[in-house]
């Protein structure tokens, strides 16, 4: 595997994928855009390239101090005069915990906030709206109406939308998902932000929004794909399954999916660490945020901690990616999940967690790591 060929000419970055090149100029950057991120090839004839972030937490581990400095940058950003309440949606799958981190710095300044998430794994038949994400490995995407009448009283009074996700490439997912909120009867909506660490969309949100729209992240710059037409075109695998499956989710346990003020901090309560004991925890899919407050716990606790997830996103081997791991989903759908970047013995100590049973986690990811299971049963 060829490595990545990057050159620095002031703020430009360059990569040779497979099936072509990829410019990035970078304009504004708050740190330097190599600690940000970096690239990827995606396994899908869809997309060919990925921006890989360095401070997300999915697909190379990642310190929670970090993760948690840029939940607080980007939080910074969000305008404090926002009107209330405020509706701060994470997107699926990437997105969740970010999401939630960014909803977690901000509401420390006021309370009229709640968080949402879109999901691809249904925990209730009453669903508020649904959306496309096109160039995405799982396009669809759906939002659940809250089951507290409390926090659906609120939502249906939302006055700002804080829509979160990792990058924006064109922008059109968070218009797909805006509209799909307000068609769905968000119709009090004055003001959106939305937020990312990077974004490479040129105001494509507020041309497209018009004033009542900001953007907000930590890197702005824009890209060129020069793609290679005679490239052949990957084999994706089928990973865009939206359905409960064989290992339903219990709603008891909600995160944000039916909407949220606040989550406690429950995985592993009585879990005992050494100091500069090096562990890593690993969310599953969706499930990033309590296991990621695990994390944080453990890192407080004096460990040498780092954090990262599986996903359902095919990438190819090379550029950020040096590792992978495939193993089938743990929430009984029967597709391919993977983790990158984490090999048996670079840590003493793996936490893999889960919102499914602990049978429900691939036996062969927990052999080829040596893993313990914790599973979120409150």
């Amino acid at each position: 595997m060829e490595p990545i060929v990057v050159k620095k000419a002031f703020n430009r970055l360059s990569a040779q994928l497979k099936r072509g090149l990829m410019v990035v100029d970078v304009e504004q950057c708050s740190i330097a855009p190599q600690s940000l991120f970096g690239f990827a090839e995606r396994h899908n004839p869809k997309r060919a390239f990925l921006f890989v972030s360095k401070v997300l937490g999915k697909h190379i581990p990642v310190r929670p101090s970090v993760m948690r400095a840029s939940y607080q940058r980007l939080a910074a950003r969000i305008p404090a005069d926002l009107p209330g309440p405020v509706l701060v949606v994470g997107m699926a799958e990437t997105a969740v915990g970010l999401g939630a981190g960014v909803h977690r710095a901000y509401s420390d300044t006021r309370a009229d906030t709640m968080y949402l998430v879109s999901t691809r794994h249904p925990v209730s038949l009453q669903m508020f709206a649904r959306f496309e994400e096109e160039h995405s490995h799982a396009s669809a995407h759906l939002i659940h109406q809250p089951t507290d009448p409390d926090i659906w009283a609120m939502m249906q009074q939302t006055r700002s939308l804080v829509l979160v996700d990792d990058e924006a490439s064109t922008g059109t997912t968070f218009i797909n998902l805006y509209r799909a909120l307000i068609d769905a009867g968000l119709g009090k909506v004055e003001r959106v932000v939305t937020c990312v660490l990077t974004d490479w969309s040129r105001g494509a949100v507020r041309n497209g929004l018009g004033q009542t729209a900001e953007q907000v992240s930590l890197l702005q710059g824009s890209y060129r794909f020069f793609e290679d037409a005679s490239a052949p075109l990957p084999d994706m695998p089928d990973v865009a399954a939206v359905a409960v499956g064989e290992w339903p989710i219990d709603p008891r346990n909600d995160w944000g999916r039916l909407g949220v003020r606040d989550v406690a901090d429950t995985l592993a309560l009585g879990i005992e660490v050494k100091p500069g004991e090096r562990i890593i925890v690993v969310g599953t899919g969706e499930f990033v945020w309590r296991p990621f407050l695990l994390a944080e716990r453990l890192e407080n606790m004096g460990a040498d901690v780092h954090f990262s997830s599986t996903t359902r996103s095919p990438i190819a081997l090379g550029h950020e990616i040096e590792h992978a791991l495939s193993f089938s989903d743990n929430y009984g759908l029967g597709i391919p999940n993977f983790l990158y970047n984490v090999r048996r013995g670079q840590f003493e100590r793996v936490l893999i967690c889960s919102e499914t049973a602990v049978e429900a986690v691939s036996q062969s990811l927990v052999n080829a790591l040596n893993a313990e299971v914790i599973a979120d049963e409150q």
